[in-house]
């Protein structure tokens, strides 16, 4: 067909890295990781060609919003120093956000609306918590491969919200 073959190990620049630290060793050469792009359950339909590289990426910068939000529940303890009482009895304030969080909890949000009513689900469970389609279709009580068809048509759509070309 036209399409080229996708990788199953690639090598990726570690963004995050070259923020905060210096990321060029000795000679000049830059941090990188070898990333399983069947990792997750979007990765593996690209690799079986039943996702676009389009609907992908999209799937991708949604979960990349939904990481940066913190909006995946927390799986250990909270090392944050304890909130100072503001009153008799009363705890701290609420929850301290960084504009970056604030900016991806917005984005994310405005793309399941752009993707419509009752696509939300799908997309969370397949591109977000990472669940198998099978998974996600016995959990929304589908019929089998009914997800896939759904999962697209909700990628197409939050593809035109990202403007992914």
């Amino acid at each position: 067909m036209g399409q080229r073959p996708v990788r199953l190990l690639a090598e990726r620049g570690i963004a995050e890295a070259r923020d905060r630290s210096p990321s060029h060793g000795p000679a000049g050469v830059s941090r990188s990781v070898t990333v399983n792009a069947t990792e997750s359950p979007l990765g593996w339909l690209l690799a079986h060609g039943h996702v676009t590289r389009r609907q992908f990426d999209a799937g991708e910068r949604l979960r990349s919003d939904w990481e940066r939000a913190e909006l995946a529940p927390r799986v250990t303890m909270s090392w944050d120093a304890a909130p100072i009482a503001r009153g008799r009895g009363g705890s701290g304030g609420g929850i301290d956000l960084n504009g970056t969080q604030i900016d991806a909890r917005r984005r994310f949000d405005q793309a399941l609306a752009a993707a419509g009513p009752g696509l939300a689900d799908i997309l969370w469970r397949i591109v977000c918590a990472g669940e198998g389609m099978r998974d996600a279709e016995t959990a929304l009580g589908w019929p089998a491969r009914a997800g896939k068809v759904v999962l697209m048509l909700a990628l197409d759509r939050v593809a035109t919200y990202y403007r992914i070309p």
